[in-house]
């Protein structure tokens, strides 16, 4: 178990293996067009009307995080809205880029989010093929694994065969987790995917992230709901405007966060 530390520098254990290290870490977003729509239909009137390129605003969304996970962790991430939780996520799937500072991971990191890319318009069914297929997985492994996803998901009798369209939020969520946890990930991040399944779901994924962090790397949980985090991982980071305020136990973070923000 980490020592909990308050915004201090990083501390590596050389008994353990380090899977990520996130080093002096900031993110810039450039926004464009702040107060408006920045849309293709807002553009092309501005061109029609000879107007300049609209203003441009920095975001500082992560400002120099530093820490290290090591193999086997689970680690939640809390804070608050707009606190920095999916964009640092985001950086150590290797989506955004650090405007200064690294994210070094060993291994390929895998990004679950309630806005997965599962196809609307396809069925359950051919999102299971495309999503393990799209994770790597051959499709003789994707066979085997097909009637364990279904299973795991929970879906209604038949729902299989419909289009993704026709699922609700929850049942989307259950199957894009069903999906991501057939393969054993390097590094699994979860964005909320957890947020709309019910107790008995999220029973099965904690089991199942449990077995995924024997099995291999480190899963990272982004949750809003507190008891998921607490029942989840075995580590906590509280992320506060993009800076590190806290890192430790589950039960000490988690205390700490909640009388400070009487959530």
């Amino acid at each position: 178990m980490a020592d909990t530390k308050v915004r201090g520098a990083i501390d590596i254990d050389p008994t353990r293996e380090p899977i990520v290290v996130v080093d002096d870490l900031h993110i810039v977003y450039r926004v464009f067009g702040a107060g408006g729509k920045g849309n293709a239909a807002s553009a092309f009137s501005r061109i029609i009307r000879r107007q300049s390129r609209p203003t441009m605003t920095e975001v500082h969304a992560i400002k120099g995080l530093s820490f290290v996970a090591y193999r086997g962790e689970a680690i939640g991430i809390i804070g608050t809205n707009g606190s920095g939780k999916s964009t640092l996520l985001k950086a150590i799937a290797g989506l955004l880029p650090p405007h200064s500072g690294g994210v070094y991971t060993d291994g390929q990191p895998s990004l679950l989010g309630v806005n997965a890319a599962l196809m609307k318009d396809l069925t359950g069914e051919r999102n299971i093929i495309l999503g393990c297929l799209a994770m790597g997985m051959t499709p003789s492994e994707t066979r085997a694994k097909y009637q364990e996803i279904v299973k795991f998901a929970g879906l209604k009798e038949g729902f299989i065969q419909y289009p993704m369209r026709t699922y609700s939020s929850g049942m989307g969520a259950r199957l894009r987790f069903a999906i991501a946890a057939a393969k054993t990930h390097d590094v699994l991040l979860i964005d909320e995917a957890l947020a709309t399944g019910d107790a008995k779901f999220k029973n099965k994924s904690k089991r199942r992230i449990e077995e995924l962090r024997k099995e291999a790397g480190a899963v990272f949980l982004v949750a809003h709901q507190l008891d998921v985090v607490k029942e989840t991982c075995d580590r906590v980071i509280w992320v506060d405007e993009g800076q590190m305020h806290m890192d430790g136990d589950p039960e000490e973070v988690i205390a700490a966060y909640t009388d400070a923000t009487g959530k």
